[in-house]
């Protein structure tokens, strides 16, 4: 990443109204989530983001649900469609892993419904046995 974006695992530079327009209006998967379930989820969650070193804007989000120890899980990655291309995912990715790295976790797991490529390069792969893997979906 170049000096015209910088990475941050600060909350405190959460732009939470643009993360939750971005969430809420342009995911898949987070379509209509109110702001104050999205307030609670960063909250209680690791935050990262990637920002333009002059304004200040942020353009890319990630969050991470942790015990610290063992399990981490990578959710709600946005990259501001106005830099897509630019190798900010990628920048963000990196800087999320660097981060647990430390930690040593026995596991991080995500789930992607079109971004395969970018995780592979960080070591994610399908799970090895799927059918052991179970969830408890909301009605």
């Amino acid at each position: 990443m170049d000096s015209t974006y910088r990475f941050s695992a600060d909350i405190s530079d959460i732009d939470r109204a643009i993360v939750h327009r971005w969430l809420s209006e342009e995911s898949y998967w987070a379509k209509g989530r109110s702001r104050a379930t999205q307030d609670q989820a960063i909250d209680a969650s690791r935050n990262f983001g990637v920002y333009e070193t002059i304004s200040g804007q942020q353009v890319v989000y990630a969050r991470v649900v942790t015990d610290g120890a063992t399990f981490a899980w990578l959710c709600d990655v946005f990259v501001n469609p106005e830099v897509r291309g630019h190798g900010l995912g990628v920048a963000l990715i990196e800087g999320v892993i660097n981060e647990f790295e430390p930690l040593d976790l026995k596991r991080m797991l995500l789930s992607t419904g079109d971004a395969h490529g970018l995780y592979s390069k960080f070591g994610f792969e399908p799970l090895d046995i799927p059918s052991k893997w179970m969830q408890r979906v909301a009605k």
